[in-house]
């Protein structure tokens, strides 16, 4: 059995699959630990241990050795400067000809006796960024191996915003012959997590976040237009007005504060130049529940674009693992399938 290995390291979490010969999942394990750590820590010991640790357990899990392994392919934060090995951005735009051409294999015997095959991400431009140009400049590593999973299921032909919550939201364009053209991020997960427990409303939203089974579209449009009105400080310290006078349920609360937080994410699309969105672009919010829906109902809120459609991939594996496939078989480091 030849069997191939992806690895995903973002922010806060690492998680890596394990594949047979004909793609078919076999496990995942997922560590959370990831290149934030890194920065706190000054170094990258946790991150090489996660990594290591995944591996070992998936082939301990699934009665395997390093024989038994074909590849191993890794995208995202782990290619940054903070991350195991740092490999240079693709300039946009790029597709998966140019991510393919990119793709580095590095030795790193501390972890295994295999090289890993590390997938670039994508920058926004390569000219010298200065205070007079940084907002057109943005960069991505690991939603270029997703984006290029969901163009694969997706229409061809026409120029397409992707939309990726998480620890970081990020916007990715794509024109129609479905090269990525520019990206925009925002850290709007983070710091709903540190307003979540780390200030004064704290106590309000009950140190939770919103899920699937308490997410209320009316709190969160009205907390979404209030930060659109107010700012998104004023926005949340009014989610303690609605706690000390109207409202008691954290729940209901937690959604009011994820529109809030959220509406900085539109008015970024709107108004950055590092991408450029209007009512001629079609959204495909991809993510999990209940981001996906909160993101998307609040772009038909806003109505400043050409569609807002959901994402449905339809498969259990990964799509840093399918993107991670499609890449690597474009300059044959994988076979095809």
């Amino acid at each position: 059995m030849r069997c191939i290995i992806t690895i995903d390291a973002g922010t806060t979490n690492t998680r890596a699959a394990l594949f047979d010969g004909e793609q078919k999942l076999l496990g995942i394990e997922k560590r959370e630990i990831g290149v934030r750590n890194t920065a706190i820590d000054g170094n990258n010991q946790k991150l090489k241990e996660a990594v290591k640790s995944c591996i070992d357990t998936l082939m301990e899990k699934n009665g395997i050795s390093f024989d038994d392994v074909e590849k191993i392919l890794a995208s995202g934060m782990i290619t940054s400067n903070v991350g195991l090995v740092e490999i240079p951005h693709k300039t946009a735009p790029a597709g998966l000809k140019d991510l393919a051409a990119g793709i580095t294999p590095v030795l790193l015997e501390e972890i295994c006796p295999l090289p890993i095959h590390f997938i670039p991400g994508i920058k926004n431009r390569n000219q010298a960024v200065t205070l007079d140009n940084y907002e057109e400049m943005d960069i991505m590593r690991g939603e270029e191996t997703e984006s290029m999973a969901m163009l694969s299921m997706l229409p061809k032909g026409r120029p397409i915003l992707l939309v990726l919550p998480g620890s970081h939201m990020k916007f990715v364009a794509v024109n129609a012959e479905g090269q990525v053209t520019g990206c925009l991020t925002s850290i709007s997960g983070e710091l709903l997590s540190v307003i979540t427990n780390n200030t004064i409303i704290a106590d309000a939203v009950g140190h939770r976040f919103v899920s699937a089974d308490t997410y209320d579209k009316t709190y969160l449009l009205a907390g979404y237009r209030n930060a659109a009105a107010t700012g998104l400080g004023r926005a949340c310290f009014s989610c303690r007005i609605l706690n000390q006078f109207t409202e008691k349920d954290p729940d209901k609360l937690a959604n009011y504060i994820l529109g809030a937080v959220l509406e900085s994410d539109v008015a970024a699309l709107k108004n950055s130049s590092a991408i450029r969105a209007g009512k001629d672009t079609l959204m495909v919010v991809a993510g999990k529940e209940p981001l996906q829906t909160a993101i998307a109902d609040i772009l038909r809120e806003d109505g400043s674009f050409g569609g807002v459609e959901i994402f449905c991939a339809e498969t259990a594996v990964p799509l840093s693992s399918l993107g991670a496939f499609l890449i690597s078989r474009e300059n044959g480091v994988l076979g095809a399938h």
